[in-house]
């Protein structure tokens, strides 16, 4: 008991009498103290006193499906920070292949009392995938954001850039450029931005006076691999112009191509999506439709911390619009 006052007294910045008064429920400690010494207690793995436990947590998960994609930590860093203006703490939450799950984080998330979570990408915006834990949310009432397009019933807030727009940017500026033969990569056929990223792309090219052969759409894992392995194959129907669903698929786009001694952006142009950390600095500096992302994450933050405090928010997406940033990987359409 001694070390866990010395622990959470250091943690806070307060004397151990102070964090003894917030354990025994005794007044004379401030609000703002006594939230800072529960969530030591939680971020310290203490188990909290049998009268605190009802409380929820000052605790916010933050659910990504990965670390690898430069667009995550990117959200997670301004998300976190947000959170920390408001006196709410991240709990990081990344899947990995063979790993913890993400029902298994919510479980986690839930034992801790958290006062909310945010999902940045995740099994919400894939139809076909379990969503039984977003429904045990749900059902305990803890405040959830959800960060790009998700399925339709699950009831939650949203915000999201919007795809149709990246989409049609992308198809535009490819198109200006001299390419008829455009092809997208794509993710799974049960993710929802993808499919409104076909959607969107259809309409375009049928506004235009064409339209986009189901052999021009691959679909792929979000990896570089996945993207090299999808582009070969569009390569292979004589594609000039490549618009992807992530920057890692478009890197592997830009691999693909030179692998067969293709020449990016004289012979082959590449669109990604996001504008992550360093896609400036790539051989040749890729051109992407970038999303807000300080604007999208201190939105979330923003819907999650007003249920918190109680205020009623309505389900549905809050879309926001993205930006076409031309660098070196687009270029004039070869001359047949």
């Amino acid at each position: 008991m001694t070390r866990r006052l010395a622990q959470v007294a250091k943690k806070v910045g307060v004397s151990e009498a102070t964090v003894s008064r917030v354990l025994n429920g005794k007044p004379g400690v401030s609000e703002a103290t006594r939230q800072s010494v529960l969530t030591a207690l939680d971020v310290l793995g203490y188990e909290r006193p049998t009268q605190l436990r009802g409380e929820r947590a000052r605790l916010v998960g933050l659910v990504l499906p990965e670390l690898q994609n430069p667009i995550f930590p990117a959200f997670a860093e301004v998300i976190g920070g947000a959170l920390a203006q408001q006196g709410l703490t991240p709990v990081l939450c990344t899947q990995t292949t063979g790993g913890v799950s993400e029902a298994d984080y919510v479980e986690l998330l839930l034992q801790q009392q958290v006062s909310g979570v945010v999902f940045a990408g995740g099994l919400f915006a894939q139809a076909d995938a379990p969503h039984g834990h977003y429904r045990l949310l749900s059902d305990r009432k803890v405040p959830v954001v959800l960060i790009n397009a998700s399925i339709e019933d699950l009831g939650f807030p949203c915000v999201a850039c919007d795809d149709a727009v990246a989409v049609e940017q992308a198809w535009r500026h490819l198109a200006s450029l001299g390419h008829e033969r455009i092809g997208l990569v794509l993710g799974p056929p049960d993710h929802i931005p993808s499919l409104r990223k076909l959607t969107a792309a259809q309409a375009v090219a049928a506004a235009a006076g064409a339209e986009l052969p189901p052999a021009h759409v691959e679909r792929a894992l979000f990896s570089l691999e996945g993207g090299h392995a999808a582009a070969s194959r569009l390569l292979d129907r004589g594609v000039t112009g490549i618009i992807c669903a992530s920057d890692p698929l478009a890197l592997g786009a830009v691999r693909a191509a030179r692998r067969r001694g293709l020449d990016v952006p004289r012979e082959v142009s590449v669109v990604g999506y996001d504008d992550s950390a360093f896609m400036n600095c790539t051989e040749p500096p890729l051109t992407t439709v970038r999303q807000p992302i300080e604007a999208m994450g201190r939105a979330a933050v923003e819907l999650l911390t007003a249920q918190i405090q109680g205020a009623a928010v309505q389900p549905g997406e809050l879309l926001f619009e993205p930006e076409l940033v031309v660098r070196g990987s687009t270029a004039q359409a070869p001359r047949a």
